[in-house]
């Protein structure tokens, strides 16, 4: 994996992480590099699902892979809230 892979996997991931932030209501307690990671790998598979589906590969945007993305970002957004929230200092 090159330099460059490795920086728009990080890009991929803040953005798919944020738009799935944006989904669940609510505010997250969960830090910013905690919704990059869940980012990348909602971004990862989703498009492995994508594929497996058979819409990976359309002409112009793939919104039904951005979608199954986005949609396990906000599932992985949840899961992170609910583990990540219990670790509080008291």
């Amino acid at each position: 994996m090159t330099v460059t892979g490795i920086i728009t996997a990080i890009v991929i991931g803040a953005i798919i992480g944020a738009l799935g932030r944006l989904v669940v209501p609510g505010k997250q307690a969960i830090p910013i590099w905690l919704t990059i990671v869940i980012g990348i790998v909602a971004a990862l598979i989703g498009t492995a699902i994508a594929g497996a589906l058979g819409v990976a590969t359309t002409s112009g945007i793939d919104w039904i892979e951005l979608i199954i993305q986005i949609a396990l970002a906000a599932v992985g957004v949840i899961l992170a809230v609910s583990l990540y929230g219990r670790r509080g200092v008291r």
